[in-house]
């Protein structure tokens, strides 16, 4: 069921990003006066369609296979590879009848929409939700298997990213692969230590997260009906039947050995050590709460979250261009954490979360518009650079070569898609 509901939720955001892109050359092509012969969701292969309509020169539809969709604008060679219009002469409502600043424009309709949504939907979630984050300053690692083998401890305190101070713990690993970071600077106990990291280990750093947040165990209160009464807010147990414990982790490995038994702990209480009786109940808990990391946020007004939504499209756009710059470089292995609509599906809550929706959505459509800009014949920035092209030269490419980079770049495409499917059908094997 719950996979059932992660594919629906992929198809809905998949489909409402599609349709906002295609909508985009739709409405500049019209602008214009071009006619559009078809506006698609999904591809109508074989002429087979689950839904078709034709309101005035345009037929919408709904094709059968779900990859993507398309907008057949009249005059110009797209996936579709229609050529029938090439024995004619050229109409006014076609597209190679219109002037190439138009014809960018309507190329790149479809990526100003995307863009133009994300910044809408980062503007509604700073706006409704806010923003919370943990500050880096306090925060200690929990060092992974990765980690350690990069020389990070769990305990230590990140101060440099090179010479920068990180703000956000969250981001600490989306910083280091994304920075290019040669250095790390981090406090272990009393002792500054410098790690010099190894930018060969990338892939594995796209792979496999690299650190947690260490939690000191510290009690915040004690439930209500526990036996453990003797404990205060704000006691530090350091020990637990004979070892040492600083992390709520390692505690909580300790207790479940003695569940349902009671143990002897060292407890700091204003400064003093202490020694404890405490029960462990049968599912290994002290029944208390362990004071939660600190979380900074803040809300937005109205018109504060538009600045603070436009910043945060372009924080994620340049994030996102830093990571296909890491896919080109294949030194990283980047390429292998490429993935497919299996790989979206994953990031989907298993219950209905609308701050978790949006966020996905407005992320998707900034890589949408991203790489949907890139210069590969059949994207729309391959039709941006050959208009580009034709304005700075003032020679149109032919059709003839167009059909041909077209084809070209429908097999790149194919490549990365296949690239993507395989990836995560060996993640899921």
């Amino acid at each position: 069921m719950i996979v059932l509901f992660k594919i629906f939720q992929v198809i809905l955001a998949l489909s409402l990003l599609i349709i906002i892109h295609e909508l985009g050359h739709f409405l500049s092509a019209r602008m214009f006066g071009i006619r559009v012969d078809k506006f698609f969701l999904f591809f109508d292969v074989g002429g087979k369609a689950l839904f078709r309509k034709r309101i005035g020169q345009t037929e919408f539809g709904i094709g059968w296979l779900p990859f993507g969709g398309y907008c057949k604008i009249a005059g110009m060679i797209d996936e579709s590879l229609d050529t029938s219009y090439l024995g004619s002469e050229p109409q006014p409502w076609e597209f190679r009848s219109h002037p190439a600043w138009q014809r960018l424009i309507v190329m790149a309709g479809g990526v100003f929409n995307n863009f133009l949504f994300a910044v809408i939907a980062f503007c509604i979630i700073v706006g409704v939700w806010g923003t919370a984050y943990i500050p880096n300053e306090n925060a200690h690692l929990l060092a992974g298997p990765l980690a350690e083998e990069m020389g990070f401890r769990t305990g230590d305190r990140v101060l440099l990213l090179d010479s920068e101070v990180p703000e956000d713990f969250a981001q600490l690993q989306a910083d280091i692969v994304r920075r290019d970071i040669g250095t790390v600077t981090v406090l272990r106990g009393a002792d500054t230590v410098v790690l010099y990291l190894d930018r060969s280990m990338v892939g594995r750093m796209l792979e496999e997260q690299m650190f947690g947040l260490a939690i000191p165990f510290v009690v915040d209160s004690v439930a209500a009906g526990s036996p453990n009464t003797a404990l205060q807010s704000g006691d530090a147990i350091v020990s637990v039947a004979g070892e040492k414990v600083r992390w709520r982790h390692e505690a909580s490995a300790l207790l479940a050995a003695h569940k349902g038994s009671t143990v002897d702990a060292g407890v700091v209480r204003g400064g003093i050590e202490l020694s404890v009786s405490l029960q462990v109940d049968t599912a290994g808990l002290l029944g208390i709460f362990v004071k939660a990391p600190e979380v900074r946020s803040r809300t937005y007004t109205f018109w504060e979250s538009i600045p603070a939504g436009v910043e945060k499209t372009f924080s994620t756009i340049g994030g996102y261009i830093r990571d296909l710059g890491l896919l080109l470089n294949p030194s990283t292995k980047a390429y292998k954490s490429v993935g497919s609509f299996i790989a979206i599906g994953q990031i989907f809550p298993s219950v209905w979360n609308w701050y978790q929706f949006m966020s996905i959505i407005a992320l998707l459509s900034v890589m949408l518009a991203v790489m949907n800009l890139l210069p590969i014949p059949g994207l729309d920035g391959g039709h941006i650079v050959f208009t580009i092209y034709e304005m700075i030269t003032g020679r149109k490419p032919s059709d003839r070569f167009m059909m041909a980079a077209q084809l070209v770049g429908m097999a790149i495409l194919l490549l990365l898609m296949v690239l993507a499917f395989g990836n995560d059908i060996g993640r899921l094997l």
